[in-house]
């Protein structure tokens, strides 16, 4: 297990992960609900995801939060979007999303913002990751990765190299070389972020275990 995935006894939450309780609740039954609808066992849902099978049990019953990157790798897996993870609906499909409508979610430390359609074969998102956070794990899935950087420095790591990106660079890669992305300044970094997502479930069967943590 890497150190992203250490998990402090529940009386040891910090008042943060009191207040997103509403957000495990509200994603827990989805979970499960996506999981079951996938025939997938828990033990293997975790496997594809990088966690252990007791780390998804309790983002399953809400015990836990579930951060951005797991948001992503759970909705990979099971076919679907963040977005319809989380509950969030749209009339219908526009072509065009206004900033207006833009409402920020907040998971795992990041802050991001629906910047596409759901059910869609990509998703965009305006992502601010924190100097820091939680979400500097590192991630193996099926696809493709396209990422600009709209403000401050980011350092990513794919597979042994390293590179750091400034403002207005961009990087487009296969999701299967392991990869994790962290802010370089104190106060984050701005994303545009492009992935493409899974259409089958099956195709959980093609993710490797999470590789461990990369400094």
């Amino acid at each position: 297990m890497s150190s992203s995935e250490t998990e402090r006894p529940r009386g040891a939450d910090s008042p943060a992960d009191q207040a997103d309780g509403a957000l495990s609740t509200a994603v827990a039954p989805r979970l499960r609900a996506l999981r079951r609808q996938a025939s997938l066992t828990l033990e293997a849902a975790a496997r594809a995801a990088g966690l252990s099978p007791a780390h998804l049990s309790r983002l399953e019953t809400g015990q836990r939060q579930p951060s951005l990157p797991m948001l992503l790798a759970l909705a990979r897996i099971y076919g679907t979007t963040v977005s319809e993870l989380l509950g969030e609906t749209v009339a219908e499909r526009d072509a065009v999303i206004r900033a207006a409508d833009m409402e920020p979610t907040a998971a795992g430390g990041w802050t991001y913002w629906q910047a596409g359609a759901p059910g869609r074969g990509m998703q965009a998102l305006r992502v601010h990751v924190p100097h820091g956070s939680q979400g500097d794990i590192v991630r193996v899935h099926p696809g493709e990765e396209w990422l600009h950087v709209l403000r401050g420095r980011l350092r990513l790591r794919l597979g042994d190299a390293t590179h750091r990106l400034a403002a207005g660079d961009s990087a487009h890669f296969d999701s299967l070389t392991p990869h994790r992305i962290a802010a370089e300044d104190h106060d984050g970094v701005d994303l545009l972020f492009v992935h493409t997502l899974l259409q089958s479930p099956t195709a959980a069967l093609c993710l490797g275990p999470n590789p461990g943590d990369m400094t």
